[in-house]
């Protein structure tokens, strides 16, 4: 009788296991990375899967600091409120260094991405499938 309660205990505890890896996976965040040279981003369209991601914001070599707006695509992008604040940069990003947004969940759709402070092109796609 111990042998089987013991044995029922260890196979419910690995399942749970099972269970939390795979929620952990589903939820896993990913980085899009992003460089910025005087005047543009160097990568103008990306395609990801819909998910959570951390944009990281490259500066190279603008002699001052940039960031990073993302817009829903059709929204007024001049209009701090259509903003996705959560990937806006955490710090603005310095000559040659890079810096991180949080954590941003992306629905299917297109989305705008520019630099104000570069500044950059305003039709620089990011598309989610």
């Amino acid at each position: 009788m111990r042998n089987i309660l013991l044995a029922a205990i260890a196979i419910l505890g690995f399942s749970l296991s099972i269970t939390a890896q795979d929620k952990m996976m589903k939820n896993e965040v990913k980085t899009i990375s992003l460089e910025q040279v005087p005047g543009e981003f160097t990568k103008k369209n990306l395609t990801v899967k819909e998910g959570t991601y951390i944009f990281e914001i490259f500066n190279n070599g603008i002699d001052h600091e940039v960031g990073f707006v993302l817009v829903k695509k059709g929204k007024d992008i001049s209009k701090p409120e259509n903003h996705i604040q959560t990937a806006y940069v955490t710090t603005p990003v310095g000559t040659n260094s890079k810096s991180n947004s949080k954590a941003t969940t992306l629905a299917k759709g297109e989305y705008v991405y520019f630099c104000p402070l570069n500044p950059t092109a305003t039709d620089n796609i990011l598309t989610v499938n």
